[in-house]
């Protein structure tokens, strides 16, 4: 259950994901449609407005420029063909500025004067399209159809006078040609991003599974190996103390009882002799708890603590244990009793020190290691250059609190010598 809910919470992840994707796509895919029904419908706007110039270009005559009528009559015969939704308006310009042919018969002979795209226009003989300035005086009488698109180019008398033609069409009109446009392909769009995300939703979902898959069998194999390691240190252990450590503990007594009845200088070196044999055996037995602490089960964290730092002081390093809380879940005490141990080694190994503070507490929900020495201090580059040159205990100490969801900070102490610090949830 617990391997399904993972996967479905991947899965139903990569689908949120995968909508919000969905619809940043298709946002964009209607902008660009409606970019493109845009530039569509102006381009028919062109076309229809250069077909018409051209068709009225054979019928002007030179006499339109002095307000003859049959030649005004002939372009409106073909004008009124032109003269067709969306069109709306047309006006023939010189390029002076003078109409001399609307549709809207109050504007022929007025002036005014043209911007530099139209005179463009007149020269190029391009086709521009714009919208429509509906303040100008000159399109007063177009105010009443609403948003126009002016569209103009040039055409050209039998006398070779160039002349401006414009057209003036609904704005409605591209509006239409953009749904028109969005009604033809936007199906399509969403129908291929709907048959993509069923196509990925399945993929994703045997992904899942294969990834939680893997990571199982990794913390399978992972706990398999802790598991033998633990079975390994624990008879190694067991192997030490039922062996050397019951020899020499029968060696220390025998030669304590020697000793006694003994005369002097046998007596002073068998005393010695026992002495040291008894040392021997601290030593070993704290080697034997630094293997496998027997009573971090039975008797808990702090007498486990208590006897890991054995080893430390028979060295010569004051240590001071503090355990203000314990009774952690056992998981959480054998890992701070791993970071304790690793700690103490880097401190004996490296740190110089003279004396070590190990502080057990609980913040929160948190249970919280502190390892503090009075050492030479260590900086973040020294610890990077360790791990280069294949020190892996802190990394690999890191990775499992990191596993546990907790933190390992090493830092500079107040005052001087180095803090490791360890906090797991508890």
């Amino acid at each position: 259950m617990e391997r399904l809910g993972s996967v479905s919470r991947a899965v139903l992840t990569f689908v949120l994901l995968g909508l919000v994707v969905l619809l940043l796509v298709g946002v964009t895919g209607v902008l660009v449609l409606r970019r493109l029904a845009t530039e569509q419908a102006i381009s028919q706007a062109r076309d229809f407005t250069a077909f018409a110039a051209s068709i009225v270009e054979r019928r002007l005559d030179d006499g339109l420029l002095t307000g003859d009528a049959e030649a005004s009559l002939a372009v409106a015969n073909v004008v009124t063909a032109v003269l067709d939704d969306p069109v709306v308006r047309v006006k023939i310009w010189t390029t002076d500025g003078e109409i001399v042919y609307s549709d809207e018969s109050d504007l022929i002979g007025e002036r005014y004067r043209l911007g530099e795209d139209e005179l463009d226009a007149i020269r190029t003989g391009g086709v521009t399209a714009e919208v429509s300035d509906l303040s100008k005086p000159e399109n007063r009488f177009e105010r009443r159809y609403g948003d126009l698109v002016e569209v103009y180019t040039s055409v050209q008398t039998p006398g070779g006078e160039r002349l401006l033609f414009e057209t003036y069409q609904r704005s409605s009109s591209i509006e239409a040609s953009e749904g028109d446009l969005l009604a033809t392909f936007a199906p399509v769009l969403v129908v291929a991003l709907v048959a993509f995300a069923a196509i990925e939703i399945p993929l994703a979902w045997v992904l899942a599974r294969r990834v939680r898959g893997a990571q199982l069998d990794r913390e399978r194999f992972l706990q398999r190996a802790v598991d033998a390691s633990d079975r390994e240190r624990r008879r190694i252990a067991g192997d030490l103390h039922d062996g050397p450590v019951q020899d020499l503990a029968g060696l220390a007594m025998g030669l304590s009882a020697a000793a006694e009845g003994a005369s002097e200088p046998a007596r002073s070196t068998l005393a010695e002799a026992a002495a040291a044999t008894r040392a021997s055996i601290r030593t070993l037995r704290s080697a034997v708890v630094g293997v496998y602490p027997p009573n971090l089960q039975q008797a808990g964290l702090g007498p486990a603590l208590s006897d890991l730092s054995a080893r430390p002081q028979q060295e010569g390093l004051e240590v001071a244990l503090e355990v203000s809380d314990a009774g952690f879940d056992p998981d959480v005490e054998a890992l701070l009793y791993r970071a304790c141990q690793e700690a103490l080694r880097n401190v004996e190994a490296h740190a110089h020190a003279s004396r070590v503070r190990v502080a057990v507490r609980r913040e929160g929900g948190s249970a919280v290691l502190e390892v503090t020495d009075d050492g030479r201090g260590v900086a973040a580059t020294e610890v990077a250059l360790a791990r280069g040159e294949g020190h892996m205990g802190l990394q690999i100490l890191e990775e499992l609190v990191r596993d546990a969801g907790g933190s390992l900070r090493v830092a500079a102490a107040e005052g001087g010598g180095t803090v490791v610090r360890v906090e797991v949830p508890a």
